[in-house]
């Protein structure tokens, strides 16, 4: 099979294409025939070495998968061959197969293709366990997005909305904010003037947001971190800037408000039944066609640099995705 290697750490154009042997799968592994994969910021930041996670070279990266199930471990009674599904892999999506653990796989439904479903379940996940588990997102609260036109942000903007919020989008280009206004933005705020704070405070009637969902961090977080509402919620989300902000502690005492970490892989793994919970809402709210996955730019296998590169110059509008197979 065909595998994108990372033999040592650089730019996209470091990687390789390569024939490789077929992944092996253990008692409770399944094996999954890739036709698609979903390609974010953390993939860029691991081939450069400066993600918290270092796998041993050479290893192939991408996080989020979507294909068939080809064989199953001698235990896994969940899946079995010809099983539609999606699999967060950590590491080896960007390849024609890849070995998960059974635990990492999901039936996906009838109505979403692999396109929509390699990057479903990341970001998807991420923003509804913010929103409910950890911000309780009431009905009629300001609620405001930064980096809203990324994965993250356009699914922010989205079920923002499902959940009855105003929501206020904010993002760096003109062509972003467009993609948040289609899925559902209620108010449009472009931030490279600086002025994000005042902004945000014009549009609450001096309040500032009752909830901050805040992928970005560095200057922006900055920023949030001052137009937060008394008994506000600031959700910390990521940091795809390239800096992690310090917050200073006197602004939670005077706004009474709060600063919620938000980390859906441990929640995953500590509070499952919450988490299939979470999914399977999240799989409603798709048939009935509430959320629908933005995928802005699909790139062959062999594009994969490309691919890359797409996200390393901050063009990337909802998820990029490379097709494995026709």
């Amino acid at each position: 099979m065909k595998a994108v290697l990372c033999k040592s750490f650089g730019p996209p154009e470091n990687l390789t294409l390569e024939e490789v042997d077929t992944p092996s799968i253990g008692a409770g592994g399944v094996l999954i025939d890739i036709h698609s994969a979903a390609l974010g910021f953390s993939d860029t930041l691991q081939i450069q070495g400066n993600y918290q996670s270092k796998p041993p070279f050479p290893f192939t990266p991408g996080s989020e998968v979507a294909g068939i199930v080809a064989d199953v471990g001698s235990d896994v009674t969940s899946f079995k061959p010809g099983d539609r599904v999606l699999a967060m892999v950590g590491i080896g999506g960007m390849a024609e197969q890849v070995a998960a653990p059974s635990e990492a796989v999901l039936h996906i439904p009838d109505t979403m293709d692999f396109h929509a479903a390699c990057g479903f379940m990341m970001i998807y996940g991420t923003s509804y366990h913010a929103f409910k588990q950890r911000a309780e997102l009431q009905p009629g609260e300001d609620l405001l997005v930064t980096g809203a036109g990324g994965g993250l942000g356009i699914t922010a903007v989205e079920l923002g909305k499902v959940m009855g919020a105003r929501v206020i989008a904010a993002a760096s280009t003109d062509e972003k904010l467009a993609a948040a206004k289609e899925a559902g933005a209620d108010e449009l705020i472009n931030y490279n003037d600086g002025e994000l704070k005042e902004k945000v405070k014009a549009l609450t009637g001096g309040n500032g947001a009752d909830v901050i969902y805040d992928p970005v961090g560095g200057d922006i977080f900055d920023q949030c971190a001052r137009c937060i509402n008394w008994k506000g919620r600031i959700l910390v989300i990521g940091f795809s800037s390239g800096r992690i902000p310090e917050y200073k502690t006197n602004l939670a005492l005077l706004k009474g408000c709060q600063l919620v970490g938000v980390y859906w892989g441990p929640f995953r793994k500590r509070e499952p039944e919450l988490c299939e919970q979470n999914t399977a809402e999240l799989f409603q709210l798709y048939e009935q066609g509430k959320i629908k996955p933005l995928v802005s730019k699909v790139f062959p296998m062999g594009d994969y640099a490309a691919a890359l590169n797409h996200l390393v110059n901050r063009k990337a509008i909802g998820k990029i995705v490379m097709r494995t197979r026709a």
